[in-house]
């Protein structure tokens, strides 16, 4: 049984307790004393979280109500950002249950009382560490972020808060958002990047991360660091939630067409 199904039978009540356990909770419609009681009656280890699943859970609760809270944040949410959080629910290939689950968290995130601060330090425990999944989460609300076509002020305060109590410098968020800008311009109004043509060149230089006066080894060591981040396999033994991996796939696919961009400019 994976996290989604012991988180049904009520088990995020005895192991994902705090802000994180309160609001899947909430977006189950569970008393959580309820399920702290069933849970409790449950025989050792059955229906429990181990620790991967701990960490599956809270990441998509963190990710979906973190999301709506940054949609917020402007005093709005467009019609934009509403498709960005339904276009992951898309990619993600969530059944109606977990799609109801995810509206219901992001929901809960646009509340005036999110305990943003709550959530974010629970998160950072829950995944034990694992700062490729801290960026990962990061790479999902700059999204979000970007969803209306430009970062409103509010927003970029919540999201260099976030980064801030994940542990994720301010020059990796800098590299970060010039990643999605170059992802997004590549993708174009259709959402999705387009591996007949590829990247243009300057875009594929900015997915990397490198200028273009950088020697053909620190491309490569770019590119490598760049996949070893977002391999989907690492990335769901640490603890990504399996229903993310398309969304990890999708990052490596695009990463490796922006190499292969720079290194056919670089032999002709």
């Amino acid at each position: 049984m994976g996290w989604w199904g012991k988180v049904l039978g009520g088990a995020f009540g005895y192991m994902l307790g705090g802000p994180i356990g309160a609001l899947i909770g909430a977006a189950l419609g569970h008393n959580l004393d309820a399920g702290l009681k069933r849970v409790g009656e449950l025989p050792p280890g059955r229906g429990r979280l181990d620790e991967r699943e701990r960490t599956q859970t809270a990441f998509f609760t963190a990710s979906f109500s973190v999301m709506g809270h940054i949609a917020k944040a402007d005093g709005r949410v467009s019609e934009r950002e509403v498709e960005l959080a339904r276009g992951l629910m898309n990619q993600m290939g969530l059944t109606a249950e977990l799609r109801t689950v995810a509206r219901r968290l992001f929901a809960e995130g646009k509340a005036p009382d999110f305990p943003l601060d709550a959530v974010l330090e629970q998160f950072r425990r829950e995944c034990r560490r694992h700062h490729n999944l801290l960026r990962i989460f990061v790479e999902i609300q700059l999204q979000a972020a970007y969803a209306d076509g430009a970062v409103h002020p509010a927003e970029r305060r919540i999201l260099e808060h976030v980064c801030e109590r994940l542990g994720i410098a301010p020059g990796e968020l800098e590299q970060l958002e010039a990643m999605l800008r170059a992802e997004a311009h590549w993708r174009g109004p259709g959402g999705r990047a387009e591996p007949a043509t590829g990247p243009s060149l300057e875009d594929a230089y900015a997915i990397l991360g490198v200028d273009r006066g950088v020697t053909d080894a620190e491309v490569k060591k770019a590119y490598r660091r760049l996949m070893s981040q977002h391999h989907p396999d690492k990335l769901v033994a640490n603890g990504l939630p399996e229903e993310m991996r398309k969304v990890a796939t999708e990052k490596t696919r695009e990463i490796r067409a922006a190499y292969e961009q720079v290194m056919a400019s670089r032999k002709s």
